[in-house]
């Protein structure tokens, strides 16, 4: 396998699965955790590793292994790889070209790296994509070979769930990392706060199933993943506890994720399950949806917009409430783009890079500075 992130919670949930399963780990990509990753050079003996910048070398140990460097490092080691499958944990748009490559070369693709599909499901080949998050694993267990009239996923509401409404917008980034039941990265806990990181599984769901007919719901619990709606009007859920070992394992070895168990059965008893409709009084992104159901292609203007505003938030340049601010005004900057126009990489990467030179002015223009 082939596993890029292999530092961070996906990664790390990866190798223990794949050690489960006697999967051999052939190449490690990660970025600045190289302590983390010299102990996974030392259990895993990769074929090929591969580090963001090349300056950390002198700290990796020593190994029998390749050395790649960087974004043109991370393509040419799936290239070179012989194995047949890669998992992408990669976090951004950073995570776009190897999901480009890995398909090019015929490899199966497990994605966790959500802006892949987001920035670019429509020329992606998604029979070659496992979805490795609980929402869409969950909408995969409940589809097959099933005819659907509705899908659903929800959200957990993220850290400010509870939080009162008019302090929301000036909360910090200290808060704002208080995701209430999942242990995750900054930026995807901060997307999950602001409510991005649902439409982005809102547009993944839209290439992977084909369908515009999605919508989302508040889960406090975040025990059920997904609902299907059949056209005969019965509704069906998936339920199992928060762990991403499950989806994990699916996408590794399905028949094996099949016959054993990974994660703590529910206590069925227990259970105080509640949908709710997600608020656009206190998740002001939620608005958004419809327009992007309708043109997905615009995911790439709300990807690198929200990247921006994050890396901004989290350095303490913005308050949180400028995140759908800066977001609302930069969609409205591109609404006449002519995004039939992207039909390739290149395209899409050209857009990004104009997004967020925008962005960075917008911010500019409100007086805000990079700390």
């Amino acid at each position: 396998m082939i596993l890029l992130g292999s530092t961070g919670s996906i990664g790390t949930n990866a190798l223990e699965i794949a050690a489960a399963f006697s999967i051999r780990i052939e190449s490690l990509c990660a970025g600045r955790n190289i302590s983390l990753l010299n102990q996974q050079i030392a259990q895993y003996n990769p074929k090929n590793v591969c580090i963001a910048h090349k300056a950390d070398s002198i700290r990796l140990i020593k190994g029998d292994y390749r050395l790649f460097y960087g974004a043109e490092g991370i393509l040419e080691m799936i290239e070179s790889s012989q194995s047949t499958l890669v998992l992408n944990a990669l976090v951004g748009f950073a995570g776009l070209a190897p999901s480009f490559k890995a398909l090019q070369c015929g490899k199966k693709l497990a994605l966790a790296n959500k802006e892949s599909l987001v920035n670019a499901g429509w020329l992606l080949q998604k029979e070659q994509i496992t979805p490795i998050d609980s929402e869409h694993f969950g909408l995969w267990y409940l589809t097959q070979n099933r005819p659907i009239n509705e899908l659903y996923i929800t959200a957990s509401g993220g850290a400010f769930r509870d939080y009162p409404l008019d302090k929301i917008a000036c909360a910090s980034p200290q808060e704002a990392l208080k995701h209430p039941n999942w242990q995750m990265g900054q930026k995807i806990t901060i997307d999950s706060a602001t409510m991005a990181n649902k439409l982005f599984e809102i547009l993944e769901a839209r290439w992977l199933f084909n369908t515009q007919h999605i919508d989302a719901f508040i889960e406090s619990s975040s025990s059920i993943h997904a609902l299907v709606e059949h056209p005969d009007g019965s509704i069906i859920a998936h339920i199992s506890n928060p762990d991403m070992k499950l989806p994990i394992a699916y996408a590794l070895n399905p028949i094996l994720a099949s016959q054993h168990r990974y994660i703590k059965p529910l206590s069925l008893t227990s259970l105080n399950l509640c949908l709710k409709p997600i608020d656009p009084h206190r998740y002001p992104l939620w608005n958004l949806k419809d327009e992007i159901l309708q043109t997905p292609q615009k995911g790439i203007v709300l990807n690198a917009s929200n990247e921006v505003a994050v890396q901004y938030f989290l350095a303490n340049s913005i308050p949180f409430g400028a995140i759908s601010t800066l977001i609302a005004a930069i969609m409205e900057q591109f609404a006449d783009f002519n995004f039939n126009s992207l039909n390739d990489l290149n395209s899409i990467t050209a857009l990004d890079r104009q997004v967020r030179i925008n962005s960075q002015e917008w911010l500019k223009q409100q007086n805000y500075t990079l700390s």
